[in-house]
């Protein structure tokens, strides 16, 4: 995806915005954003759910009627092949833009280059990039952590910043205790920003995402 003049003005659609969640778990984000789009007034229609393997999140998905599919790694020669099989059924829903919600797999130029893709990471951004970015901090002794919801590029973790949300670290935190606060802002920021972008637009100047 190019950034440099990236822009999706408000009101250039009529109706929900179509969106297609990309999930690899228990769908979790994936659930808070179907609470949240089955008011009219959030502006988003999840027009498919896609996954690379059967999970728990493709069941929450089809639970509310929302089409779904499987695209794994494994079933292609190549990541290459598999990622023009994957933008092919993103495109098939027609999003404006995509959401990996716990999608554990990097996406390749094809699915990137054909719509902005936005994710969240439990960290703020720059800081603990990674799979592992709540121990990693943890383990780094900083007194505030949170996390991040961002523009995927073909980096790890270092898209554009959309919005951060701060978590305090308290004192016997465990790995699992912080992640657990962490993930309360996470579905709350993903909900929110998601929620704006299709109602008010964004755009993409560099580094610098603005949301309306």
């Amino acid at each position: 995806m190019t950034t440099d003049a990236l822009a999706s003005p408000a009101g250039a659609t009529e109706g929900p915005v179509p969106v297609v969640v990309l999930v690899s778990g228990s769908g979790t984000l994936l659930q808070a954003l179907v609470d949240a789009a089955a008011d009219p007034a959030y502006g988003v229609r999840i027009a498919a759910v896609g996954s690379d393997r059967q999970c728990t999140g493709l069941e929450r998905a089809e639970r509310a009627g929302i089409p779904t599919f499987v695209c794994r790694v494994s079933d292609f020669a190549d990541r290459a092949a598999w990622d023009v099989a994957l933008a092919a059924q993103v495109a098939t829903a027609a999003p404006t833009f995509v959401v990996t919600a716990g999608f554990m797999r990097i996406l390749g130029p094809l699915t990137l280059d054909a719509q902005p893709v936005v994710n969240t990471h439990p960290a703020l951004l720059p800081s603990f990039p990674g799979a592992h970015g709540v121990r990693d901090a943890l383990a780094y002794g900083v007194r505030v952590t949170g996390t991040t919801c961002h523009l995927v590029d073909s980096g790890i973790d270092t898209g554009p910043i959309i919005e951060q949300r701060v978590v305090a670290v308290e004192e016997g935190d465990t790995e699992e205790s912080l992640h657990e606060r962490i993930k309360v802002e996470e579905r709350d920021l993903l909900v929110d920003v998601v929620g704006r972008m299709a109602r008010e637009g964004f755009s993409v100047e560099g580094r610098r995402v603005r949301l309306g």
